[in-house]
């Protein structure tokens, strides 16, 4: 290990409204040249933003702690070993882990979760934060075990040329459901049908009322939609639910709309009740029971190329905070990381 100084970005103040670069502090600070017994040494390759991470820098009550001031920013990692305390890890290996907006980390080798050696020979290894990471198990709970479709059913995906909309879109056409995605523009939904398989993409952006987008709705889903895989919420999930069909399932994964402040409110509550839908939020890493299941079914459709996917790369650690901006404004193309090597 040659580098001596580690680059780190701190939360430097909570957002009032929109988060701003601002917001964040970029420190160096020396890597530590001795580890303790069953520590690990690890050099990140990439860091993988995510919409999550807004909702973490609010001092607000949700499913996690907030982000503590002044401390590195969380966030999912994938490098390689370079120093290790531990038998478990060697140097060299390929390791995926959450390991923040940093360039090295010092990892306890015997914490849970913490730390995890991951396969190259087949996939490679910045997908185990996108296709076969995080988003892909998100994807997959959502779909499988809370919407569970059935062949012939139809499911909308909102934010579907993302990571998780993606993912969520070909593992339901696996399964012989008709699909229809939500995206910003008509790059991202030509994306989204032509290479990731859709059998339909509507154009938010190009249907600016509620009149209109019932209108898309209505010809993209003319049997109506079973199943929802929700990341957007406000007008998107409003259109969505005066299409639902009755027993309709909606995996509630992220309402990205309101993650700056802004208010999503739900129109017609009542077709909750009159439609008999059920409505599930989720947190994937409250399920860790399903991710071996999950990460198989992942890792082999990638392997294979059956499981396409899209990453926007920002080349440098410096440029983490632009491109974590960028991705709430849906200006991301897929999968957001962060180059860090």
């Amino acid at each position: 290990m040659t580098t001596t100084t580690n680059k780190q970005w701190l939360l430097a103040a909570r957002p009032e409204g929109e988060a701003r670069v601002s917001d964040f502090r970029l420190v160096e600070t020396p890597v530590p040249q001795a580890l303790a017994d069953g520590q690990v040494l690890v050099r990140h390759h990439y860091l993988s933003l995510d919409p999550y991470m807004r909702m973490r820098m609010n001092d607000a009550k949700s499913y996690a702690a907030p982000q503590p001031l002044d401390a590195v920013m969380i966030g999912g990692t994938v490098g390689e070993v370079v120093a290790s305390r531990h038998p478990k890890f060697a140097v060299g290996d390929p390791v995926v882990g959450m390991g923040g907006w940093q360039q090295v980390a010092v990892v306890d080798g015997n914490a849970l979760g913490l730390l995890r050696k991951v396969d190259t020979t087949h996939v490679p290894l910045p997908a185990y934060l996108g296709a076969v990471g995080m988003p892909g198990v998100t994807a997959w709970y959502g779909l499988v075990k809370l919407c569970q479709p059935k062949a012939g059913e139809t499911v909308v995906v909102s934010a579907a040329s993302g990571a998780v909309g993606g993912a969520v879109g070909q593992l339901a056409k696996v399964r012989g459901c008709r699909v229809v995605g939500v995206a910003g523009g008509a790059e991202k939904c030509r994306y989204v049908v032509d290479e990731l398989g859709f059998d339909a993409c509507i154009d938010y952006k190009q249907h600016k009322d509620a009149a209109a987008l019932d209108a898309a709705l209505a010809a993209a889903a003319p049997n109506g939609i079973d199943c929802n895989f929700e990341n957007v919420g406000g007008e998107i999930l409003n259109a969505v639910l005066r299409r639902m069909n009755a027993f309709g399932r909606i995996a509630l994964c992220g309402m990205i709309s309101g993650y700056e402040g802004q208010p999503i409110p739900l129109a017609n509550p009542a077709l909750l009740l009159t439609q008999r839908l059920r409505v599930e939020g989720f947190i994937v890493s409250e399920h860790m029971e399903v991710w071996p299941e999950a990460l198989k079914e992942l890792g082999t459709l990638v392997a294979t190329g059956k499981l396409k996917y899209r990453e926007t790369i920002a080349p440098r650690i410096e440029d983490a905070p632009e491109a974590f901006l960028g991705l709430l404004k849906g200006k991301n193309f897929g999968k957001q990381l962060v180059k860090l090597l």
